[in-house]
């Protein structure tokens, strides 16, 4: 599957998945969180909160992608 096949797609998203932003490819990685929006460290994509926005480029959650292991 390529990264854009699972553009927007949550079922496969665990704890640890890492994601991409699809506009400016800013990874949110769990292990680090996110400190521009206080998001502390070890908070998986799935728990942000849904007005979280990428740090970057402000894009929504919709649009990052899961980057394979």
């Amino acid at each position: 599957m390529s990264a854009f096949e699972n553009f927007g797609v949550r079922q496969d998203v665990t704890e640890a998945t890492r994601l991409e932003c699809g506009i400016c490819w800013t990874v949110y990685d769990p292990v680090d969180g996110d400190e521009v929006a206080q998001i502390a460290p070890g908070t998986p994509f799935a728990a942000l909160p849904e007005e979280w926005r990428c740090p970057n480029c402000d894009a929504p959650k919709s649009k990052f992608m899961a980057i394979e292991a």
